[in-house]
């Protein structure tokens, strides 16, 4: 796959993600989206808000603003995605930089997450091949950045699936 297939398909990916995960947020009045469940996880606000900073984190190791990234070891050889996110445990302690704030509102969390998205897309789009190639190291081990756009995807799919049960739906 070409750098520039490889982009598409990602961002195709992240923007469907995030269409499916925004439609179930906003379809919710806003006194649903901040009750908590009665197990104590977070409210449908608080995994909005929890995506959209995850998102933030995402697009600045994308465009660098955030540099972690590294020009690969020379014997580097790329994992599989599919292997590295079948290692993944179903509970995911997220970093302090990322847990929600006890109250958020709905609607800032979803300003946040419409703002976010966009912001990862351009990041992505702008990434460029020799860049897409560097590694970073994170809870899931070394991945590169083009794999920090698979892992954004993943990310959103994964907290819609939560906010489905969250809302009982």
């Amino acid at each position: 796959m070409t750098h520039s297939e490889r982009v598409a398909q990602t961002v195709a990916g992240f923007e469907a993600a995030m269409a499916r995960f925004l439609a179930r947020v906003e379809a919710v009045p806003a006194a649903d989206g901040i009750r908590r469940p009665a197990d104590g996880g977070w409210s449908l606000a608080q995994i909005a808000w929890h995506v959209a900073a995850t998102n933030e984190g995402f697009a600045a190791l994308v465009d660098g603003s955030r540099p972690l990234a590294r020009a690969p070891e020379p014997d580097f050889a790329e994992t599989p995605f599919t292997e590295i996110i079948a290692m993944v445990p179903d509970r995911l302690e997220a970093p302090d930089v990322f847990q929600p704030p006890p109250e958020v509102g709905l609607a800032d969390a979803v300003a946040r997450l419409r703002t976010s998205g966009t912001r990862f897309v351009d990041a992505y789009r702008a990434l460029s091949e020799d860049r897409a190639r560097w590694t970073v190291k994170s809870i899931l081990g070394l991945l590169t950045v083009y794999q920090v756009g698979n892992w954004a995807v993943a990310h959103v799919v994964r907290h819609n699936a939560q906010a489905k049960r969250v809302l009982g739906r």
